[in-house]
């Protein structure tokens, strides 16, 4: 707990970063897919023989890249800053981690940025100002670009749930560095890499199905016809290959983050679902359903096909795409970096020490001396919750404590917190929580802090004085 702390109350910090994550995945991937989308549609508009519909193409595909500018280079850039604004605050060992380890990738992924920004804008106020041949040369540098950020950023997102053996076993030594290319190409990288390569073009043409239903089917049905059914094809290959990618990225997904998925299809017999995999189902669910809507109402109707036909399935990929993301984070559970950083900022490395000295004693920002001086139990509890409980549980929020502990008196509450202590392969709780750590006194005072909140004492009742 080296860093101020960052409280959400109700809904939790780390909800913050995945609501601001979702959001933002759906319009970086777009900018990436997108990005191919339009100078391969413009490519296609210039090598077509019929004069009027090369002109209609043409003028539609000035509409998309206005749409596509102001979604991705505003409200893209925006989110990813909020983005990093978010992790730092919640995660600040981390995101400590990830910049030490990749400062040169987040260098390179910020030129490429850049680069897309500015041809982006130089792309939609050339459009008829150019040589035609020059703008599509424009399309395709954004193009490029925009793939290159998306190979720079994976080999960082992957790098969290598989960093790999060779940099495990040099982390922590201040050699790091030596073993860039080994973290960059982890395990899941290129099975990691392909899905999101897929979803990107998934989302292409989902966003395209946004601009191209607005056309008037009665005044331009061909039009309205070629560029609906266009865009829905770009759906198609990923819903193809996306069950074996998938399966190609579970198998180099350590066994003990897949015995998270595991959990829940071994006793779907009995009613219990693990969380990753009721996530599991709902992605497959959304994409067939997906895969029907753009069929049916899309590609065999595009004429009829209406706005509200195309954002019922853009919230259908927006839910794909966050039970996505949120399953890629259920995997990494216990840790927020594989075997190197447990979810709550704790090293692997550092748990026998932190018993050994107590969990506050290296803290900088606890409070009423808590750590370095007298505090109370109830204080150090409180700083204790804060630095090790609250980056995924709340106290009466989003996975609340208070709901967890209900019903359990102090002794119930401390025997819990010692199970977590303890950390011993048999118990439930080691397959997604990380150990509870500090000396018995932290467990104590955390203990007395916890039973304050479930069970508060009795409101002391007003003393009747005489009436004259």
């Amino acid at each position: 707990m080296n860093y101020p702390f960052w409280d959400i109350p109700h809904l939790g910090s780390g909800w913050v970063i995945g609501l601001i994550a979702i959001f933002h995945v759906m319009i970086s991937q777009f900018a990436v897919g997108g990005g191919l989308y339009l100078p391969m549609a413009e490519r296609k508009a210039q090598r077509m023989t019929d004069p009027v519909m090369r002109a209609e193409w043409l003028k539609q595909l000035v509409n998309h890249s206005k749409f596509f500018l102001l979604l991705t280079g505003v409200f893209g850039t925006v989110s990813g800053v909020g983005i990093w604004f978010a992790i730092g605050l919640t995660h600040p060992e981390a995101t400590s981690t990830l910049i030490h380890n990749f400062v040169f990738g987040w260098a390179m992924e910020w030129v490429f940025f850049l680069v897309e920004l500015t041809t982006i804008a130089v792309y939609y106020s050339t459009w008829n100002r150019i040589d035609p041949k020059l703008h599509l040369k424009v399309g395709w540098v954004y193009a490029v670009a925009s793939v290159f950020t998306l190979i720079i950023i994976n080999g960082i997102l992957t790098f969290m749930l598989t960093p790999g053996d060779a940099w495990l076993a040099v982390a922590g030594t201040g050699r790091e560095a030596g073993k860039f290319w080994e973290a960059f190409f982890n395990p899941t990288y290129w099975p990691g890499l392909l899905l999101r390569v897929g979803v990107c073009t998934s989302l292409a043409g989902i966003w395209a199905l946004i601009t191209s239903s607005r056309i008037d089917g009665d005044k331009q049905p061909a039009l309205k016809t070629s560029l609906v059914q266009w865009s829905v094809k770009w759906l198609m290959p990923s819903f193809v290959a996306t069950p074996l990618l998938l399966l190609w990225y579970l198998f180099m997904v350590p066994q003990s983050q897949r015995a998270l998925l595991t959990l829940g299809i071994d006793t779907i017999g009995a009613g219990t679902f693990s969380a990753v995999t009721r996530i599991a189902l709902i992605i497959v669910i959304t994409s067939a359903t997906i895969v029907g809507v753009a069929y049916y109402l899309a590609y065999r109707n595009p004429v009829e096909f209406n706005l509200s036909h195309a954002v019922s399935v853009l919230l259908l990929a927006l839910i794909a795409t966050g039970s996505g993301e949120y399953a890629r984070e259920m995997l990494r559970k216990p840790y927020v970096i594989g075997n190197w950083m447990y979810s709550n900022g704790v090293r692997v490395t550092y748990v026998d020490r932190l018993n050994q000295q107590g969990y506050l004693t290296h803290s900088l920002w606890t409070w009423n001396g808590a750590g370095n001086g007298p505090a109370s139990s109830y204080s150090r509890g409180e700083a204790i919750f804060r630095g090790e409980c609250a980056s995924c549980h709340t106290m009466g929020g989003y996975r609340s404590l208070r709901l967890l502990l209900d019903g359990r008196d102090r002794a119930g509450i401390g025997n819990f917190l010692v199970m977590l202590h303890d950390y011993k392969p048999d118990s439930p709780y080691r397959r997604f929580m990380p150990p509870l750590v500090g000396t018995r006194q932290d467990v104590d005072d955390l203990t007395n802090y916890l039973n304050t909140q479930v069970n508060p004492p009795a409101p002391k009742k007003p003393l009747l004085t005489a009436q004259k």
